[in-house]
């Protein structure tokens, strides 16, 4: 029975992931803090679980012309790049010296999401507002 804690976890922060929650992070939190893994190995966890569902969300905006092309080729490039760095930032670093940046980065999206940006109504007249009527 020592699978049924980490695989109901698993199942709940999937389930949030899928409302759009960010079950990936709520994932970490809960193979860290309560089921005692070490966070580099929740980390890698956290991206076999976030895998499937990232391959699965681009076919689907591939299929639906949800993708930007031009962007795709600026950032595909760049995102690998950083990836590669993070990867190799994550191992050479202690695990200790990476928990606050990880911790302050967690903090302050919970603080962002409680607090989200108003946007602003676009009050700039468009040119039929301008035209007088006839």
């Amino acid at each position: 029975m020592n699978w049924l804690l980490p695989f109901l976890c698993g199942l709940g922060t999937s389930i949030l992931s899928a409302w759009g929650v960010g079950g990936g992070t709520l994932l970490l939190l809960v193979m860290t803090l309560f089921l005692g893994v070490d966070q580099r190995t929740a980390q890698g966890i956290n991206l076999l679980f976030f895998l499937p569902t990232a391959a699965a969300a681009l076919v689907f905006h591939w299929k639906n012309g949800f993708l930007d092309k031009p962007t795709l080729k600026s950032a595909v490039p760049w995102a690998l790049i950083f990836a590669l760095a993070g990867a190799w930032v994550a191992t050479a670093v202690d695990v200790e010296l990476l928990r606050k940046p990880f911790g302050i980065y967690l903090l302050a999206s919970g603080i962002m999401m409680l607090w989200p940006k108003k946007k602003k109504p676009d009050s700039a007249p468009s040119d039929e507002d301008s035209k007088p009527d006839e």
